[in-house]
């Protein structure tokens, strides 16, 4: 089978997700400036995109074989395809919660399908991290991509100016694009179809019965908070830029390319890293690498920007330095869910993949809220130094998880997903 095709997919249907959900940072910034709304009511925005997310994924990852990964990749682009091009032309606070609303749901089809999909294509534990490493690495890159588009069409001077809900415009003629590129790209999903006798029920009841289980539990701790880490950066690094930084807004959301260009990188070698070292030692010493970063940077936003910000040779050292946490943060999110992953057969990644997606969503979440609440609060500072408590938090799971699934291996959770189906 000609695995190249439905990789280039799984490739562009990820940038376009990347720009659309990643977006959230900038329009939380934009609904400030174009609606007047506070920043506790900006971070809601994340809700309505993750809370759909879990509620999607939750709902469809059990049954979401007997769809098939491509059908299901195929009606997100769809809704998604249509959404982009009815948004610009409603432009209210309410239309904007729905778009993250419709994304989230779109995106919990799309995550649940490409991490099955990366399981039919991939043959080994090895291969498979690699492989996940690459495409989130790619994911970044439409994230960095997006904050450049976005920032084209927003006017520093006129906070009424509606232009940027033209992005949307070309955003839907991109995942009109990557429909079409899908329905062009054979997969054989032939080793994943439940049986005729198979029930739909039990297979719920199976991916139910795996969150009781250790190994699973504590794999669920790393991946929430490791997004809620994640997301309290991205989704308010233009906000802290913008307030904290004293950059104009379009300014703020390009630097914030940095942090994506970094994340992107750093999972791109993780890829190549993590086929030689142990996960463990390359994370742990990742997220010591993110908390010093955190130490050093923070201070240096005190009072930063008293000179007049033309350009990016005129931005703070902090605005630089920053950023450069992604690098370090980056590969803990594939290389944990690869590793869950590569402990269950391949015919039942949906169930777990929908079991990830879930929980990070709830860690995305909780991560904004949290972040917005404290930085209407205390200040963007107080806001990113709290990141360091859910560092400490994920170090500390991370090797009890390496030690659940060292002692327990694919066993239990097999066991598991088979006592879950009987």
């Amino acid at each position: 089978m000609p695995h190249w095709r439905i990789r280039i997919s799984i490739f562009i249907n990820y940038f376009l997700f990347a720009i659309l959900l990643n977006s959230v940072g900038t329009v939380i910034l934009q609904v400030q400036r174009y609606f007047g709304v506070l920043e506790s009511s900006a971070a809601m925005l994340e809700a309505f995109k993750d809370i759909s997310i879990a509620v999607a994924s939750f709902s469809l990852a059990s049954f979401i074989t007997r769809i098939g990964y491509k059908k299901s990749m195929l009606i997100a682009l769809g809704l998604m395809t249509f959404t982009c091009f009815v948004i610009p032309l409603v432009k209210t606070f309410l239309a904007v919660k729905l778009l993250f609303a419709v994304t989230g749901c779109c995106f919990g089809l799309i995550k649940v399908s490409v991490f099955g999909t990366i399981g039919l294509i991939t043959k080994n534990e090895k291969e498979h991290i690699s492989m996940m490493s690459f495409i989130e690495s790619f994911f970044m890159v439409g994230i960095l991509t997006g904050y450049f588009i976005f920032s084209n069409y927003i006017d520093d001077n006129n906070s009424s100016s509606g232009n940027w809900f033209h992005v949307y415009y070309i955003l839907g003629i991109l995942s009109a694009i990557a429909f079409f590129l899908l329905m062009s790209s054979p997969l054989d999903e032939s080793s994943v179809k439940p049986d005729a006798s198979s029930n739909m029920k039990a297979e719920f009841a199976g991916m139910l019965k795996l969150i009781v289980m250790p190994a699973v539990i504590s794999f669920i701790v790393c991946a929430f908070v490791y997004v809620l880490i994640e997301q309290s950066i991205m989704s308010w690094l233009p906000t802290f830029n913008n307030k904290v930084l004293q950059l104009p807004s379009s300014l703020s959301i390009q630097i914030t390319s940095l942090l994506a260009a970094s994340t992107a990188a750093g999972r791109f070698l993780a890829g190549f890293v993590m086929k030689r070292l142990d996960w463990l030692v390359v994370l742990s010493a990742c997220l010591l690498a993110a908390s010093l970063i955190i130490l050093v940077t923070m201070p240096l936003a005190t009072h930063e920007s008293k000179h007049i910000i033309n350009g990016w040779s005129s931005l703070p050292l902090a605005a630089f330095t920053f950023p450069l946490i992604g690098f370090f943060l980056a590969p803990v999110y594939p290389a944990i869910n690869s590793v869950i992953l590569s402990s269950v057969p391949k015919a039942k990644h949906g169930l777990m993949s929908g079991l990830i997606v879930v929980f990070s969503a709830l860690g995305g979440t909780m991560g904004s809220i949290i972040t917005g609440y404290i930085f209407q609060s205390y200040g963007g500072q107080t806001a990113f130094y709290f990141s360091l408590i859910p560092i400490c938090i994920l170090i500390a799971a991370l090797f009890l998880f390496k030690k659940i699934k060292t002692k327990a291996g694919g066993a239990e959770i097999n066991a598991g997903l088979a006592a879950g189906l009987v």
